[in-house]
C-alpha cells in the first residue's frame, strides 16, 4: 500500500486531488524544458511570498529599533533619577568644611 500524498496515478479515483512528486535530481535525467519549467515556478513562487516577507521583516526591524530605543531611553531616564551622586558631593562638601572648620579653629 502506497503511502498517502505519495503521487498516485493522475487517472486514479480519488477523494483528494493529487500531490506533485518530489524529484530526485541526481537519479532522474530532466530536460533542459523541465528545468527550465521548474526555474519558471521556482521564481513565481519566489515573487509571491516575496511581498510577505518584506513586510514581515520591516515590522520585526522596526521591533527590534523600538525595543533599542526604549531600552537607551529608560536606561538615560533611570541615570537622571540617580541622587546618590548629589548626596556624595553634599558629605563631600560638608566634609572640607568640617576640615577646613578644624583647621582653622581655637
Amino acid at each position: 500500500m502506497a503511502a498517502p500524498g505519495a503521487g498516485e496515478p493522475l487517472g486514479a479515483k480519488n477523494e483528494k486531488a493529487p500531490f506533485a512528486q518530489r524529484i530526485d535530481l541526481t537519479r532522474e535525467k530532466l530536460t533542459p524544458a523541465q528545468l527550465h519549467f521548474m526555474r519558471q515556478v521556482q521564481l513565481a513562487q519566489w515573487q509571491k511570498t516575496l511581498s510577505q516577507r518584506r513586510t514581515r521583516n520591516i515590522v520585526t526591524g522596526l521591533g527590534i529599533g523600538a525595543l533599542v530605543l526604549a531600552i537607551y531611553g529608560y536606561t538615560f531616564y533611570s541615570v537622571s533619577q540617580e541622587h546618590f551622586l548629589d548626596e556624595l558631593e553634599d558629605e563631600a562638601k560638608a566634609a572640607r568644611a568640617r576640615a577646613l572648620a578644624r583647621a582653622s579653629g581655637p
